[in-house]
């Protein structure tokens, strides 16, 4: 007798669906003796777990896995874990207004060195928000204009924040912003001086006491223009708001 359509559709997929938990309770069963193998292998058999060891350590030096990095934060810093970085021996990187959401791996490492960051600007009387940030509230640092004022301010963990700025508001018309960070060596994590200049003489000096070694953040970015995300510095406000009054020409950022 043959079945209706319906009732041929309702038996296939019965059968399919059986086959599928038959092939699953399969799957299921291999694993728990693959797990119980396990058990046996590592937990009950010394002598097989030493032979497991030797085959492993052969095979590690076969693909040049060894060493192994049992090193934690030490390798979000490529420069500190001794990675390849995607800008590579750059000294140099060159940005404009637009630029934004660069990671860290691919944003220029200033991390535990001297770096220089040279803005050319023109500027509106009384100009404010970020011209260049990377990191944010627990971690970065940030070159902006407060009321006219360039400023810079390095966020250490959102623990500490050091900040210089300069004392005279920038006439309006063509300007050049420079944040020269003179790195105190001697290690990672250590601070140094941080020097504003404008159109090549200093207007302001200031100690950063401890910067951070490893990393500012997993998921907040560089950016041009503006601050995403969190804030670096507390005083031009959050998101949208940090956006740059003026206009930013070129951004040269230098590492020593």
């Amino acid at each position: 007798m043959r079945l209706p359509r319906s009732d041929a559709r309702e038996r296939t997929a019965a059968q399919k669906k059986k086959g599928s938990n038959a092939a699953n309770a399969a799957l299921r069963a291999e694993m728990a003796i693959k797990a119980h193998a396990s058990f046996v292998h590592f937990g009950l058999r010394p002598d097989r777990r030493a032979i497991w060891s030797v085959d492993i350590n052969s095979e590690a030096q076969k693909y040049n896995v060894l060493p192994i990095d049992d090193r934690t934060i030490e390798r979000t810093n490529p420069a500190l874990a001794g990675r390849p970085d995607v800008l590579g021996d750059r000294k140099t990187l060159t940005l404009y207004e637009g630029m934004e959401g660069m990671l860290e791996n691919t944003f220029m490492n200033i991390k535990n060195r001297s770096s220089k960051v040279t803005a050319k600007l023109d500027v509106p009387a009384g100009a404010s928000g970020a011209i260049i940030a990377q990191g944010g509230k627990f971690g970065g640092w940030s070159l902006y204009m407060k009321d006219g004022k360039p400023a810079y301010t390095y966020n250490f963990l959102g623990l500490s924040r050091y900040t210089v700025s300069a004392p005279d508001a920038l006439a309006a018309g063509s300007a050049t912003v420079v944040a020269d960070f003179a790195y105190d060596g001697g290690g990672p994590g250590k601070g140094g001086k941080l020097t504003l200049y404008v159109d090549g003489k200093p207007v302001a000096e200031g100690r950063v006491e401890k910067t951070q070694p490893n990393i500012f953040s997993a998921d907040e970015t560089a950016d041009v223009g503006i601050d995403n995300q969190t804030p670096v510095a507390l005083d031009i406000g959050v998101g949208a708001d940090t956006r740059f009054t003026g206009k930013i020409e070129e951004i040269t950022l230098e590492v020593k």
